[in-house]
Formats: C-alpha cells, sequence, structure tokens
C-alpha cells in the first residue's frame, strides 16, 4: 500500500520521498486504504458549511490568515508522513486553495456573485500543473472542489436567481430566511427543477467515470459527489429552515 500511494497516487517512488525524522504511520483498520482519502475529501468539503461559513461572517482576516498554518500542516505532512500521512498532506494543500478562495469571496465579496468563480479559482494554473507531478491528490481536490462550485453557480444562473443572492445577504435579519425561502421555492418550478436535476444526473456520471479512473480522481469523485449532497441539504434547509442555513 506504501508504494501504490507513492506511485499511483502522488507521481513518486518511495525512495525519493524518504524523510528524515518522519511522522509516525497512520493505520486506520477499520476503514479500507482506498476509501480513507476519498472520505477525507468528502470530510473536507463540508468543513465550510459549518466552520468556515461562521468564521468568515465574525472574523474574515482571521479566517484568511488560517491559510498559513494549514499549509504549514499540509507540507510537514507531505515532507515527513509516512503511509497514510503523506497523501493526506497532499490532500490538505489542495484544501488550503478552497480555503483560502473561501475567504477572500465570503469575507469581502459576498455580495457579488460575479466575483464568486474568479476568486474560488485563483489557484486554477497551480492545481493543473500539480496533475502532473507530485501534487496530483491536491490539483484533484482542488478541481473537483471547483468544478462542484462551477456547476451550483451556473445552475444557480440559469434557474435566474443570482439576482437574489446579493438581496438575501444585504436582507436584515429578520427578512432573510423569507427571501431565503422564496429562492428556494423558485428551483422548484418545473423549468428550473428540471435544470437541476438533469445537472445533477450529468455530474453523477461524472463522478462515476472520475470513480472508474482510481488513484486521485476518486478524491475528485468524491469532492465533485459531496458537494451535489451539500447542495440538496442547503435547497432543504432553505425550504424548511432558512433561517439555519449557512448563506445568511
Amino acid at each position: 500500500m506504501h508504494n501504490f500511494l507513492h506511485n499511483q497516487v502522488l507521481g513518486v517512488p518511495p525512495t525519493l520521498s524518504a524523510r528524515s525524522e518522519a511522522l509516525p504511520g497512520l493505520r486506520l483498520g477499520a476503514v479500507p486504504a482506498a476509501w480513507v482519502l476519498p472520505l477525507v475529501a468528502a470530510l473536507l468539503v463540508t468543513v465550510p458549511v459549518f466552520l468556515q461559513a461562521p468564521w468568515v461572517r465574525a472574523a474574515p482576516m482571521s479566517a484568511a490568515l488560517f491559510t498559513l498554518p494549514l499549509m504549514a500542516l499540509a507540507l510537514l505532512l507531505e515532507r515527513r508522513g509516512q503511509g497514510l500521512w503523506q497523501p493526506l498532506g497532499v490532500l490538505l494543500v489542495g484544501f488550503s486553495g478552497s480555503w483560502l478562495g473561501g475567504c477572500l469571496f465570503w469575507g469581502w465579496f459576498r455580495l457579488h456573485p460575479v466575483m464568486h468563480l474568479p476568486l474560488e479559482s485563483f489557484a486554477l494554473p497551480l492545481a493543473v500543473a500539480g496533475l502532473g507531478g507530485r501534487w496530483r491528490l491536491a490539483g484533484a481536490f482542488y478541481l473537483g472542489s471547483l468544478l462542484g462550485t462551477a456547476s451550483t453557480d451556473g445552475v444557480m444562473a440559469a434557474a435566474g436567481l443570482m439576482d437574489l443572492w446579493p438581496r438575501v445577504l444585504n436582507a436584515p435579519l429578520s427578512e432573510a430566511p423569507v427571501l431565503l425561502q422564496g429562492a428556494a421555492l423558485q428551483v422548484l418550478q418545473p423549468w428550473a427543477l428540471a435544470l437541476v436535476g438533469l445537472a445533477a444526473g450529468l455530474l453523477l456520471l461524472l463522478c462515476r467515470r472520475l470513480w472508474s479512473l482510481g488513484g486521485p480522481w476518486r478524491v475528485a469523485s468524491a469532492a465533485v459527489g459531496t458537494t451535489l449532497a451539500v447542495d440538496a441539504l442547503f435547497l432543504g434547509a432553505a425550504l424548511l429552515a432558512p433561517h439555519l442555513s449557512g448563506l445568511i
């Protein structure tokens, strides 16, 4: 498994990645090794919903600066980790990029949805370049997360919901849940619902294809699939309990 993770996931043989003062190996006996990285990727996709969103609203600068220790931890694990610790470090590098992009948008540009994708994709060239070497796992996670974000924004724009975005975020706290629920109800209209269903179906097919490719693409598959699940959860919350939504 150690050789597989280096050769197939990271793209470097174990002899080239040996580090002095290495961290102890990570063993998760209850979880099949092939599932560990996709499960961690799925968990990382949910972090912005429950941790990053409230943090950025309260203190955007500290949330953005948290990227520094996060990246430091990722590089430490990548350089000195043994077993699964090393690919987990690489995965955290990709997550660090997604984290910073989210902080920049939600901290300072949240009322301007046109800026969402440009800010979230600031590390796109690095992610694409990383696919050809030892950072392919980081690139796959970042690209999977970005694809999920782009799909969500694209469906919202096609369904005519983008204009409601700044209205919901700029509304008084007493009015925002009502506006959010109204936006969610628009998704249930036949045209919008058909569009959402088509997009979800295509993304599920893509997830299946990425999973079949194995290696780092399973991480990308997990990121896209989890984004779909989070979007569905958000839609349900907006319909049934809009005051609980992380958007407001």
